[in-house]
């Protein structure tokens, strides 16, 4: 059923269930029809063939599917892709430099901070958005002074802050290393 605006009539043939958008990507423009109920999830790992963001509870509840939209992290099972137009969106796949890992990346690896791998890629893009919003003095509710200019980045302080992406296996102790690591440098 198409909704209709009150005093109007549907026509038939109607197509204002999808719509026609432009999505930036990883730097990169894609020209798109998407149905207007997907998800920006569904859209990325089907219609772009990016399958670093993972789909897992599809309730925003895991942040498997993590990434950053204009630089913050958000659950992209819960947006609709037709509402992210004029939006920069970066996945797991758009962090890397050049050839290279993204230092993030390369910290995950050097304290084995992952085991399956199923909820690395939305934990990385999930740290990359953490540490922007600490270096722009965005208090959790466990920062002690919100008047302070800069937040003090403890274990218990990361823990907070990443407490949206969950990890079946339990590999958070090397996760909070990895994170202390990309913080310290």
């Amino acid at each position: 059923m198409v909704a209709v605006a009150p005093g109007s009539t549907p026509v038939v043939g109607d197509t204002r269930l999808t719509s026609d958008l432009i999505l930036h990507v990883n730097g990169h423009e894609h020209e798109l029809s998407v149905d207007n109920r997907a998800t920006l999830l569904d859209v990325l790992r089907e219609d772009l063939g990016l399958p670093g963001t993972k789909k897992g509870c599809d309730h925003g509840q895991c942040g498997a599917c993590t990434v950053l939209l204009n630089g913050r992290r958000v659950n992209s099972c819960l947006i609709l892709a037709a509402g992210v137009r004029d939006a920069e969106v970066t996945t797991v796949e758009g962090l890397s430099v050049g050839d290279g890992f993204h230092p993030v990346q390369e910290a995950f690896v050097a304290h084995d901070a992952l085991q399956c791998g199923y909820c690395t890629p939305g934990q990385v893009c999930s740290v990359v958005g953490m540490l922007d919003e600490v270096e722009r003095g965005w208090p959790s509710i466990l920062t002690a002074d919100v008047t302070e200019e800069s937040v003090k980045l403890d274990e218990a302080e990361i823990r907070e802050r990443m407490s949206g992406n969950l990890c079946r296996c339990g590999a958070y102790v090397n996760i909070v290393a990895a994170v202390e690591e990309v913080a310290g440098r």
